[in-house]
């Protein structure tokens, strides 16, 4: 009998899930990732690519040989190219892969480097620079970037229309077009960071299809290309680091995943990935940046404006700079150079110039290059005793000791300048600039046969901790010994820093002696080294040869510090907080009533920003569900939306952020990578959006976001056209700059430009004529005879003469030259007429004048000025040559150990102005001498018995 069957118990039913659970991947496979290999587009997506291209290249290139004069920072790296072609060192605080580019571009159409580029508005044209070759290499750079831009949008899966908008966006930016026209960096930086993320999201797009596509060709293709671009974005600027970051950081996340992939990565396996990804992500790059250096190195061979910067190890070998072995051992009597440690600003040197404050005594400075005048003798207290018992009088009585005594740890020395006859002398005056309590003037004193006084005593004390060698730590020894000299009346440490000394001693650097001075500043050794018992025989010494490696990290640590001291405001300097919104841009040029100012297109920089705000916002909701249990992330299109967006936002942060971290001057252009980055993440949400989301309507009506692409180009374009003008340095009214002018902080100056258009057509004509001599009460009986005719409108100084005295009263002849007109055209005036201006520039009257007569030197500036006429006889007033100053965003040039010419040691030294005690001592000796020094009258009591 069948038994009846039992009731089934009911089961509870769940209600089915809205999101489609998606199955996991056996392996590292990333879900929803589809193969976007760049080299298997459609040939229709190739021919809008270089229908793109051939349109960033018309905007790109118009009008690209305007201005025909110096924009900008220009004034840098050209003058960059100039002392590559000859070979001057120089020191910038970027790496040289853009530089060299540069002057290669310029090479090739000619460029022989005599240009300096030295102001902003100075002419190309009549030189015959070749410009517009040099400016071609920035432009091409842009022109590129908007094909890498399309294949970059292709490699993220975008559709064609989104990669089309994404690269037009790029194309109409303002300020990458005015970066890319012009000789800067920044276009360069742009096409490799750009380069380098077209190849780093390729290669992750290979990496996420799984095991089937590592190792493949196309996998290691792209990494390599990632680590080539690495090496060459921060080959041109330091910024490449943060795109090092970018990448760095992904890498790491990538190799945490296949950590995690127990079934199909073995510890062998995943052995394999980390040694590929360190090769090529690493040792390339790192590779790629040291040769670019070694090319460096390998064009600057001559001592330039910048060798100031680095130790005398590093100047030794350049060409001249370099210097023959001297004998190690340093005695009374030798004949030495003494080099400052610390501060690269060179030798203790003297000239035969009076401080025009405190004693009045002869300057000590620092001076950055050999020269005469840093030679010094170093004497004994007392005077040698000969074979008779007595001693031996005179500066040279060491000479003739044989076996030459040698100075000692703890001795006591006298330095005797060879060229005026005075000694290293300090006393209880302030300095003439840094006048602090705990700093005494230091100064020479004396004059030939004049045996010196107790201010003039210095006891040698080595620093055994950076003294090289067990016998420099005892005694002198050339270039292995540093050593303080400590003033032995006051205690004071013979002292030097970074701080320069006005134009009455050549912006030299400054050399006083301090009560408790830092070490590093108070440092000193021996360079040059010479003794008459010293001959061929002894010892030897000379700077070891760093190599290249050497080299190549002190020349990194100096770009680091140099770049970290950049801390000055500057008049178009901008913070990150502004960047995003656009709030101010940087004055360019300015000239001829047009004018050049760096400043992006606010559709572009908005609506990117805006992108990035909402991701945040995304993301930020995204965790709280998470956290809250909700399961997003299990939604392939939520998943890869999340990953792929930030990927680029994560980019755009590199980016950006760090600099929030740098107390240097910033611009606006340093936002430029990250701006890249926010237009990428731009065109991805544009593409989520319009294409890829489900359940909003617009991926079913494709129509809907064609026809917004095409709107949002069309307000881009426009926006483009209106500040376009700034971009190109065209004809602009002032009417229309103010109406586009929607910020006051947007600080360009309308009223540079004309009122109409038509003024641009106007015919200028130059008035040109002789100079003449002016005859007037003013003028010193030597004044120079004044110049011959230059040429309209040109500004010609003739003579620089020597300043002796200060302040400095130079009388500046103004006239406006007159010559054989045109029929129907006429002078508007011609004037000449003196004017005396003190060092600071504040004119002076008659009565002024009058009074500095015989007491001061005079320098004679020339300057022709042309006033200019249209065809109405209207007078037109003419612009300065630029409004823009150059930022100091590099170094060529220390400023503090710019090469300025010596005066000449004179015969007879001038007169001085000595102290009261040191006049009674000279007058207690009776000379005949005419090298004799003549002490002046006056002088405040700054030496003691």
């Amino acid at each position: 009998m069948a038994r009846a069957a039992k009731p089934s118990s009911p089961k509870t039913s769940r209600a089915p899930s809205s999101k489609p659970i998606v199955k996991k991947n056996n392996d590292y496979t990333s879900d929803g990732v589809v193969d976007n290999d760049v080299f298997l587009l459609p040939g229709s997506d190739y021919q809008i690519m270089g229908v793109l291209t051939l349109l960033a290249a018309v905007i790109r290139l118009f009008r690209i040989y305007q201005p025909s004069s110096v924009v900008f920072d220009e004034v840098h790296f050209g003058g960059f190219a100039s002392k590559y072609i000859k070979g001057k060192f120089f020191m910038d605080v970027h790496p040289p892969l853009a530089k060299l580019l540069l002057t290669l571009a310029g090479w090739l159409a000619g460029f022989d480097g005599n240009f300096d580029f030295k102001d902003i508005g100075k002419d190309y044209l009549e030189p015959k620079v070749p410009y517009v070759a040099m400016r071609l290499l920035p432009a091409i750079c842009g022109i590129l970037l908007a094909p890498t831009m399309f294949l970059t949008l292709k490699a993220l899966g975008c559709r064609t229309m989104t990669a089309t908008l994404g690269t037009s966006l790029i194309i109409f930016e303002n300020g990458l077009l005015t970066q890319a026209r012009l000789i800067l960096l920044d276009s360069p930086l742009m096409i490799m960071t750009a380069f380098t993320g077209l190849a780093f999201i390729s290669f992750s797009n290979q990496h996420e299809q799984g095991p089937s596509k590592a190792f493949e060709p196309s996998w290691w293709f792209w990494l390599a290309m990632t680590g080539l671009g690495l090496g060459a974005t921060v080959s041109v600027k330091w910024v490449g680091l943060f795109t090092i970051a970018w990448v760095g950081s992904i890498t790491v996340l990538q190799l945490w995943v296949l950590l995690g992939d127990v079934k199909t990565v073995t510890p062998r396996l995943f052995t394999k990935h980390l040694l590929a990804r360190a090769f090529c992500l690493i040792v390339i790059p790192a590779g790629f940046y040291m040769a670019m250096f070694a090319i460096h190195f390998a064009c600057l061979v001559n001592p330039g404006d910048g060798d100031g910067f680095m130790s005398s190890e590093f100047q030794a070998t350049l060409n001249s700079k370099s210097m023959q072995d001297v004998p190690v051992d340093v005695a009374f009597g030798s004949l030495v150079s003494i080099r400052h440690h610390n501060t690269q600003g060179g030798y203790l040197h003297s000239h035969n110039l009076m401080y025009p404050t405190g004693s009045k005594q002869q300057q000590i400075t620092l001076y950055p290059h050999k020269d005469e005048n840093n030679v010094w003798r170093l004497e004994n207290m007392t005077q040698p005793i000969g074979a008779d018992g007595q001693s031996i009088n005179g500066t040279t009585a060491w000479n003739a000791i044989n076996p030459p005594v040698f100075i000692k740890d703890g001795d006591t020395i006298k330095l005797y300048h060879t060229s005026t006859n005075r000694r290293l002398h300090s006393h209880d005056v302030r300095p003439p600039v840094t006048e602090a309590d705990w700093q005494n003037e230091v100064s020479a004193y004396g004059y030939e046969g004049f045996e010196g006084d107790a201010n003039d005593y210095f006891r040698v004390e080595i620093i055994k901790k950076m003294s090289d060698g067990d016998e420099a730590k005892k005694r002198l020894r050339t270039i292995q010994t540093k050593f303080k000299l400590v003033h032995v009346m006051t205690g004071c440490v013979l002292f030097s820093h970074k701080v320069k000394l006005p134009d009455w001693a050549s912006e030299q650097q400054e050399v006083t002696c301090a009560k408790g001075g830092t070490l590093p500043n108070s440092v000193w050794y021996v360079e040059q080294n010479e003794h008459p018992q010293l001959g061929a025989s002894a010892e030897k010494v000379n700077y070891r040869n760093p190599g290249f490696f050497g080299k190549f990290w002190e020349l990194q640590k100096v770009m680091w510090h140099t770049n970290a001291g950049l801390v000055e405001s500057h008049a178009w300097d901008s913070r990150p907080p502004s960047w995003p919104i656009l709030r101010r841009g940087i004055n360019f040029w300015g000239k001829d009533h047009r004018q050049i100012y760096l400043i992006g297109n606010p559709i572009v920089w908005w609506s990117s920003t805006l992108a990035v705000a909402i991701f945040v916002i995304f993301k930020g909701l995204a965790v709280l569900r998470w956290q809250r249990g909700f399961r997003d992330y299990d939604n392939t299109t939520f998943k890869r939306f999340d990953y792929e967006i930030g990927t680029s936002v994560l980019g755009w942060a590199f980016h950006y952020f760090p600099f929030y971290l740098m107390q240097r001057q910033l611009f606006l252009h340093h936002y430029f990578p990250a701006l890249y980055f926010a237009v990428i993440a731009l065109c991805q949400t544009y593409d989520y959006v319009t294409a890829r989301i489900p359940g909003i309507g617009l991926r079913e009506r494709p129509i809907i976001g064609r026809l917004g692409a095409v709107v949002f180009l069309a307000l881009s374009v426009v926006a483009f056209s209106l500040y376009a003008p700034l971009a190109y340095g065209n004809p602009w009214t002032q009417s229309a700059c103010n109406k586009v002018k929607l910020f006051t902080t947007w600080d360009w100056d309308c009223n540079t430009f004309h009122t109409e258009y038509s003024q641009y057509s106007t015919k200028f004509v130059a008035a040109s004529g002789e100079v003449h001599k002016t005859n007037s009460p003013l003028l010193p009986s030597n004044a120079p005879a004044p110049p011959p005719v230059a040429a309209a409108g040109e500004q010609k100084p003739i003579q620089d003469q020597h300043i002796s005295g200060a302040p400095v009263v130079p009388p500046q002849v103004l006239v406006s030259p007159e010559a054989a007109m045109p029929a129907g055209q006429r002078i508007v005036s011609r004037e000449e007429k003196i004017e005396y201006r003190d060092q600071d520039g504040n004119l002076l009257d008659a009565e002024q004048v009058k009074a500095l007569e015989g007491k001061v030197s005079f320098k004679t500036k020339y300057e022709t000025r042309t006033r200019m006429i249209d065809a109405q006889g209207n007078e037109i007033l003419m612009d300065d040559a630029g409004v823009a100053p150059p930022h100091p965003d590099v170094e060529g040039v220390d400023r503090e150990t710019v090469k300025v010419p010596e005066p000449e040691v004179k015969e007879k030294p001038a007169p001085q102005q000595d102290v009261k005690a040191d006049e009674s001592k000279e007058e207690s000796i009776a000379k005949s001498d005419v090298k004799e020094a003549k002490p002046a009258s006056e002088g405040n009591e700054a030496t003691g018995a």
